[in-house]
């Protein structure tokens, strides 16, 4: 059984949907999921995980929220080299420029993406809910 965690910070509550939705999808492929904010995980954590989910929605121009999502995330980049990882969050505007950043972002540090970052304009619909659980699968 693989153990996931999945890690998010939401200011609407669009992402904290989706990342229940993410470990709705891993514990239905057999995972054992684990879910934090982002001021609840460290990167002392992530080796105690075969996978991780990271979420965030887009911030100001098209970033990851500042304050304690990024620092949290900046601080783990280091330890994601050859891990699985999953993206994911909501977006109010632009067109998805900080997913495709933050992709790169973990490329180049070496992680092991599951699938395409996950985004959705707003609150999670029909489409987004389905995507989500898939990222939790390909995840496990």
């Amino acid at each position: 059984m693989s153990k996931i965690a999945v890690v998010y910070w939401s200011g609407t509550g669009n992402t904290e949907q989706m990342a229940s939705m993410v470990s709705e999808g891993a514990q239905s492929a057999g995972a054992q999921v684990s879910l934090f904010t982002a001021a609840e995980f460290s990167a002392d954590s992530v080796d105690s995980y075969d996978a991780l989910a990271f979420g965030c929605p887009s911030m100001g121009s098209e970033q990851l929220e500042e304050c304690e999502f990024e620092p949290m995330f900046s601080a783990c980049l280091d330890k994601l080299n050859g891990k699985k990882v999953g993206l994911f969050g909501s977006y109010g505007w632009g067109d998805g420029e900080w997913m495709r950043n933050w992709v790169d972002t973990c490329k180049g540090a070496g992680a092991v993406l599951v699938s395409d970052g996950v985004i959705c304009n707003g609150a999670p619909d029909g489409d987004a809910e389905a995507d989500c659980k898939a990222l939790g699968s390909a995840l496990a």
